[in-house]
């Protein structure tokens, strides 16, 4: 068996898997042999797009609309995989949101949906996920940079992303002898529509900054993020768990374009604050 191959019938669950990375992470799994849940929380119609492209590619796909921050909504989206598809092999945690707001500004209503939703939810998630998954379970956070490197607007989900990559070690830990594996997936720069709804007017300009910083000068896309999530939920990555790895290019790696960053950052965060 290949490193992508997998065994027929395995089944992936992809919170946020609609639109973005979420989207193209489903259609990655479904072409190296993965049945998909898509899971979205109001944008049903996206996601019956994405459960059609997935059944084009010869796999079944089920919608479950289903807030990863309600409980209840959770245990029903399991409770119906488990009526419906018998089985869980691989949960992607993608969901996330946030606001994007300098430190100062963040109200007690911003914080605690931010982290109810993105280390509550990956909590929920592999608390109904486990149960479904037998040896060679793959479970996978979506973490970022803004985890360990300031960006402006991004301090709250940051810390919550950092949250989580410490549950991703004590997960792996913990459920490592049932041969259920947990990882991260950290990508650096690239492009989305939230990419682009962040970065607003001045997307453009961090994009050339980022890709001036990456060792590969290119800025990254989500069929780079996909790929690699792909291979830590395929049989091949059976004895890589606890990690968290970086995908971005090497933008973090080049200490030597640290001031360009750092000026693109000032300046985007500048526009943040007269907007």
């Amino acid at each position: 068996m290949t490193a992508t191959a997998v065994e027929h019938g395995r089944v992936a669950l992809v919170t946020g898997g609609s639109r973005g990375l979420g989207r193209e992470i489903s259609l990655h799994l479904a072409r190296s042999g993965h049945d998909v849940v898509v899971n979205c929380r109001r944008n049903v119609e996206h996601a019956e797009e994405v459960a059609a492209e997935v059944r084009a590619l010869g796999r079944r796909a089920l919608v479950v609309q289903a807030d990863v921050e309600d409980e209840a909504a959770v245990d029903a989206m399991f409770a119906r995989i488990d009526a419906e598809l018998g089985r869980l092999d691989v949960l992607v945690a993608n969901a996330a949101a946030t606001a994007f707001k300098p430190m100062l500004d963040l109200s007690d209503a911003n914080v605690a949906r931010t982290l109810n939703l993105v280390v509550g939810g990956f909590i929920r998630l592999i608390r109904g996920a486990v149960p479904l998954m037998g040896p060679g379970g793959r479970i996978v956070g979506i973490s970022g940079i803004d985890s360990f490197r300031y960006m402006p607007g991004h301090g709250l989900l940051g810390a919550a992303k950092a949250a989580m990559e410490s549950l991703v070690r004590s997960y792996a830990v913990e459920l490592g002898e049932q041969g259920i594996t947990v990882n991260a997936v950290c990508p650096g720069g690239f492009e989305t529509d939230s990419s682009r709804i962040w970065g607003g007017s001045e997307f453009d300009f961090l994009k050339e900054r980022f890709t001036a910083q990456s060792a590969v000068k290119d800025f990254g896309t989500v069929d780079d993020m996909a790929c690699t999530v792909d291979f830590v939920v395929s049989p091949g990555a059976r004895f890589l768990t606890g990690q968290t790895i970086v995908v971005d290019g090497g933008l973090t790696a080049n200490l030597g374009e640290l001031d360009t960053l750092n000026s693109a950052t000032r300046k985007f965060e500048k526009g943040m604050a007269l907007s």
